[in-house]
């Protein structure tokens, strides 16, 4: 039986009574080149058309990516801390996919300062080695420089240094382009761009629900090349309402799986004369705000309606088996983002109502965490919260009663939905 699942989230707070194994490949270098033709940007592979149908992944499942149809994954750094960046692309390899492979770039709202020509400079070396180690491998296709580094920076100087790392790649990589990943888009950020890193060969652009005026600001800013959306999915939590007390309010897995639908055919797919493909944003699970805003899978590796439609929109049919769909879902009668305030102590029911498009059987998963107070920026790591074990008081099913915890505070109460 194929099990997916998630995702609800209510928020509230409490009140007083006054309130694979890896396997080695032969390296035989890619040629890609970026062509440009009546019908517009056009990525080649060997030759070949290549759009990328492609996926942000770090520690995410690399078969699951190419059993749903993608063909290509971003990483945010050539070495993640667990695997080597070898060790991924072999895996890549092995599996027909394609990579973007990130480098880590020092950015600026964590210390750095590009006015240090010292430090700029050891920095270009070091890349340099990083670039020497890999740039012959097959299942490359892009150096991606730098994640964001415009996000909270102020020296332009960044952007003289992303070009003198593009220059020394390509002055020894003449096979792979590169790029360099924007949190959102301004004209101002396309001039200097322009102006201090013209030997990028392309741009990516990250955006979430604002996504869907992607294609006003490329044409406002007056960019005329090609270009990659290598973040977009949820509605990031900077886009939200908040709660009373400050806590943003997540979707819930369905509405998420749908924005996803729209937010690609609306900006992604349309514009294919100048962008040349996307990543979404993430395949595989991490804690940013929550543990299941942004991934599409879940911590047990389950998978959520997200991963559904992005099958759907990489392969034109629904996967054999589906996730389950959340109708509606209430605590105490109130819905989420409603303000609920409870009396600590005191028990209250919870109600989920869904539908599975398979006619499978639902079961259910509900369980009490505490609000994150660990608040990353820019996607920085941040601690789980606990699970907070015993307060479901009945049987795990659609309808449950919950006890509040004796502690005053913010918390969040999460269903998952298994088939």
């Amino acid at each position: 039986m194929k099990y997916f699942l998630p995702i609800i989230l209510l928020l509230f707070a409490t009140a007083s009574c006054k309130q694979e194994k890896e396997k080695a490949t032969e390296p035989v270098t890619s040629k890609v080149e970026l062509q440009h033709g009546s019908d517009g940007y056009q990525l080649l592979v060997d030759g070949a058309p290549f759009y990328i149908q492609g996926a942000g992944l770090e520690f995410g499942s690399i078969p699951e990516l190419a059993k749903h149809g993608g063909n290509a994954f971003r990483t945010w750094r050539t070495d993640n801390g667990q695997r080597s960046g070898k060790a991924v692309l072999d895996e890549a390899q092995a599996h027909g996919l394609k990579v973007m492979m990130g480098i880590e770039v020092a950015r600026e709202r964590h210390g750095f300062d590009y006015n240090d020509t010292a430090a700029v400079r050891r920095q270009l070396e070091d890349i340099r080695q990083q670039v020497m180690e890999l740039k012959d491998h097959p299942a490359l296709i892009i150096w991606g420089i730098g994640n964001e580094l415009n996000l909270r920076a102020t020296n332009p100087k960044v952007w003289d240094a992303v070009n003198e790392i593009s220059k020394m790649i390509h002055s020894i990589d003449t096979n792979h382009l590169t790029t360099t990943s924007l949190a959102g888009i301004s004209k101002e950020l396309v001039d200097d761009i322009k102006e201090r890193a013209p030997d990028l060969d392309l741009l990516s652009v990250q955006m979430y629900a604002d996504i869907v005026n992607l294609p006003a600001y490329i044409d406002s800013c007056g960019w005329d090349g090609a270009y990659l959306v290598t973040e977009w999915g949820a509605t990031g939590h900077w886009e939200v309402p908040l709660t009373e007390w400050g806590a943003p309010v997540e979707n819930n897995s369905t509405d998420k799986a749908r924005f996803y639908k729209e937010r690609f055919l609306t900006a992604i797919d349309s514009q294919r004369e100048q962008c040349v493909g996307s990543f979404v944003f993430l395949w595989g699970q991490k804690q940013e705000r929550t543990p299941t805003w942004y991934g599409v899978y879940l911590e047990d590796g389950s998978s959520t309606a997200s991963v559904d439609v992005m099958h759907y929109l990489w392969n034109g049919s629904w996967p054999e088996n589906q996730s389950p769909a959340i109708d509606s879902v209430r605590l105490n009668g109130q819905r989420p983002g409603e303000n609920i305030y409870l009396k600590a102590g005191s028990s209250y029911p919870a109600a989920a109502w869904t539908t599975d498009p398979d006619n499978d059987a639902i079961t259910y998963k509900w369980y009490i965490m505490k609000e994150s107070t660990d608040l990353g920026d820019g996607g920085d790591l941040e601690s789980v919260p606990e699970v907070l074990e015993g307060y479901i008081t009945t049987a795990q099913q659609a309808a449950v009663e919950m006890r509040v915890p004796e502690e005053t505070g913010a918390y969040r109460l999460f269903i998952d939905r298994k088939s």
